[in-house]
This record gives C-alpha cells, sequence and structure tokens, in this order.
C-alpha cells in the first residue's frame, strides 16, 4: 500500500481531476488500477443495458458521478434520481439532463423507504468499505419488493475492504477512501447480513450484475 503524506489532498481533488481527463490510478491492497473517468463521463454503452434494461422507476443511482446512466434512463421516460458527493460530478450529470442532487447515501434523501430500484453502477458496492453496511442503508431506501442492482467486481471471488489512496501522474496522493472490493459469488452472504436476498444474477460485457431483495418482501 502506498504510504500516505501529512500533505494528502482530499479523495474528490484527484477524482474531479480524473474527470478533467488526468490519468489517476487507485491503489488498494490488490494493486493500481486507472480510474475509467473517460467511460464514467461518456454515454451510456451497450454494455449499460445489463443495468438500464433492469432499472424500474423511481431509481435512486447511488454514487451516480457524471450522470452516465442517470442521463439515459432520464432520456428513457424512467424517473430517476442520482446522489453525488463530488460538486463537479453532480454539475456535469446536471449539465447532460440527469435529476441529481449532492449528498451522501448516509444522510437524509427524499423517497426513503419508496425507491423501487436502488442503482449501485461501477463498483459503488465499494462506497464506506462496509458492503453490509451500505446494502443495509439501500434496504432502508426501498419500497417493498423493490430491489438494490449491484455491479460486482470483475473477480466474482473478490473480497477485499482495502482502503484506496489515488494518486496522480503528478505523484499528488490522497488520503485513503474508505473502499471495498465484492465479487458475485461473495455478495449474496454480504446481502443476507444486511436482510436482502439475491434473486437474479446477470452478465453482459464482461460486467456481471445481481439483483436483491428485501428478505421479508413476498
Amino acid at each position: 500500500m502506498t504510504t500516505t503524506p501529512v500533505d494528502a489532498l482530499s479523495p474528490l481533488v484527484l477524482y474531479e481531476a480524473a474527470l478533467e481527463g488526468h490519468p489517476v490510478v487507485a491503489v488498494d491492497g490488490v494493486g493500481d488500477r486507472p480510474l475509467d473517468a473517460a467511460r464514467w463521463a461518456g454515454a451510456a454503452t451497450p454494455s449499460d443495458d445489463v443495468l438500464l434494461d433492469r432499472c424500474v422507476g423511481p431509481v435512486l443511482d447511488v454514487g451516480c458521478g457524471p450522470g452516465r446512466l442517470a442521463a439515459e434512463l432520464a432520456r428513457r421516460g424512467v424517473p430517476c434520481l442520482g446522489i453525488d458527493v463530488s460538486r463537479d460530478a453532480v454539475r456535469r450529470a446536471r449539465d447532460r439532463g440527469a435529476v441529481v442532487l449532492r449528498r451522501a447515501v448516509e444522510g437524509a434523501l427524499p423517497g426513503e423507504g419508496r425507491w423501487r430500484t436502488v442503482l449501485l453502477a461501477d463498483g459503488n458496492i465499494g462506497i464506506g468499505g462496509d458492503p453490509v453496511a451500505l446494502l443495509a442503508r439501500c434496504r432502508e431506501l426501498l419500497r417493498p419488493g423493490g430491489r438494490v442492482l449491484v455491479e460486482t467486481d470483475p473477480d466474482p471471488d473478490a473480497d477485499d475492504t482495502s482502503p484506496v489512496v489515488l494518486r496522480a501522474a503528478d505523484g499528488r496522493l490522497s488520503r485513503p477512501l474508505p473502499w471495498a472490493r465484492t465479487g458475485a459469488r461473495r455478495l449474496p452472504a454480504l446481502a443476507a447480513a444486511a436482510g436482502l436476498s439475491a434473486v437474479e444474477e446477470w452478465t453482459l460485457g464482461g460486467r456481471t450484475v445481481v439483483a436483491l431483495r428485501r428478505a421479508d418482501a413476498a
């Protein structure tokens, strides 16, 4: 793991630099991987259909970033609200037609207990570094019969809660960001601990999505 200097930056600073097109990598207990900001900021692609086709409105897109999926859902006429903690990402998402609030999933949100779909795309099951806590929060947000759609790690056996440090090409480092990587084989057990059950799984273009439903749903 990269040693973090005392003058390390907020992770948001380097995340937003990546959205501007600057190369940034995430360093965790597994290794280094580039932030795929160009894909996040681009238009929805055919591989996104594994998520988009299964979103039933109203949808809450958690960690929506620059709004690729939220904007596409709006274009399709599916009611969707995106949330993100990055001011720049929220601005970009709104500019492309998405309805987005600058909020954290842990805080108060509109429509709690009334969302039909909660979307955790692009590895956002990692938010906060505690997948069980995040899934339990998503369960609170769902209406009865609602589903959480989770895009899992490409490694189906991934189960890593190492913090992430972002590193820019010029050597700048971020403070550690609590994060997690979770694969499709590990997710059902974590979901059960959060009061959710895995009901379906799909793969398209190398991306895997698992649908979770409240364990008390009929």
